[in-house]
């Protein structure tokens, strides 16, 4: 791994922080690193999204896939290392654990029409294509010992099937079920489940995380034929895109890097070659798509490299070169 000056020189203090912790292992208390949190926590974006999520847990869900939900935006000052002690955070953390359903598992704001199954109704609800995320989230940011979570936790985990997670949803959501039929696995449950064990030391080696990963890398060597729940893995999953939000092929390669199991098996070193094949001239790498809710940001468009973007790349590269 090379010395990373192209991300230190970066403007955003993100991706400075990010690099120096987990591309360079410099400790938490090393100035640099001391530094760049710092700027992290007040820089306009950052500042400009905990605004946002003040207004906990936002409106009602309508898609999953929006990148704008305030969930999703939540995970990415998870991802950058933002935690329970940071400014704000701990009183949206505390809202989230104050709805949880009768299985503990964090609830949010849904309508789902009738004619798909559900009632019409605002009700607080889960899904198994938003609650694991919440768990992540609450996990990341220094929540992981609360008893709700690791109840939480078990429940999903015994959810899993021979052939990953399927389409589940509380019982406030009706007969709602996915396009899908119900012997599949739902791919975007399966990987935010594997988010989520894989998130924690305690769950990392379990078996469920083989299976959910077995069942992504089985997807992947099938994506001509299977697309369970409408989850294609063609030409829109393969282009490169930051933050984390949906199905596509950074997102599930990050996941799998993170499993001894995944890294070892071909077909996953195949996702990451195609992903390396993307590199510019100068070892950059440029969004090939965008979420419009994040145009703000430099990982928001497609007309120049992104560092965020460079680094997540790394990240995975580092991770299976022997990095941690």
């Amino acid at each position: 791994m090379k010395n990373q000056d192209d991300l230190l020189q970066c403007q955003d203090p993100w991706v400075r922080y990010r690099t120096l912790q987990d591309l360079l292992g410099r400790p938490q208390e090393d100035p640099a690193v001391l530094d760049a949190r710092a700027g992290m926590l007040q820089h306009p974006l950052v500042r400009s999204l905990l605004d946002e999520l003040a207004t906990w847990p936002g409106t009602v869900i309508s898609s999953h896939k929006s990148a704008g939900q305030l969930y999703h935006k939540l995970a990415f000052l998870a991802d950058i290392g933002m935690n329970v002690h940071d400014d704000g955070l701990n009183g949206i953390l505390a809202r989230i654990i104050a709805h949880l359903s009768p299985e503990g598992l964090p609830q949010l704001p849904m309508n789902i029409p009738q004619h798909f199954g559900g009632t019409g109704q605002d009700q607080w609800a889960w899904a198994l294509c938003d609650t694991p995320l919440q768990l992540y989230i609450l996990n990341k940011m220094g929540l992981s010992q609360e008893k709700p979570v690791q109840n939480g936790i078990d429940y999903l985990t015994g959810l899993v099937r021979d052939n990953g997670w399927p389409c589940v949803v509380s019982k406030e959501l009706g007969s709602f079920r996915g396009p899908g039929r119900k012997a599949d696995p739902c791919p975007y449950a399966t990987l935010l489940m594997l988010k989520l064990l894989l998130s924690q030391e305690e769950t990392r080696q379990i078996p469920a995380v083989r299976q959910g990963a077995a069942s992504l890398l089985d997807l992947w060597q099938a994506s001509q034929e299977q697309h369970p729940y409408q989850f294609y893995m063609g030409t829109d999953f393969r282009k490169l895109k930051a933050p984390f939000i949906w199905y596509d092929l950074l997102h599930v390669a990050e996941i799998l890097s993170q499993s001894d199991f995944a890294r070892a098996d071909q077909r996953f070193l195949a996702m990451l070659d195609l992903i390396n094949s993307k590199a510019g001239q100068n070892g950059l790498f440029t969004p090939e798509s965008e979420w419009k809710a994040w145009n703000a940001w430099e990982f928001g468009q497609k007309k120049q490299p992104s560092f965020w973007l460079t680094f997540l790349v790394r990240r995975i590269n580092f991770r299976v070169a022997g990095g941690k």
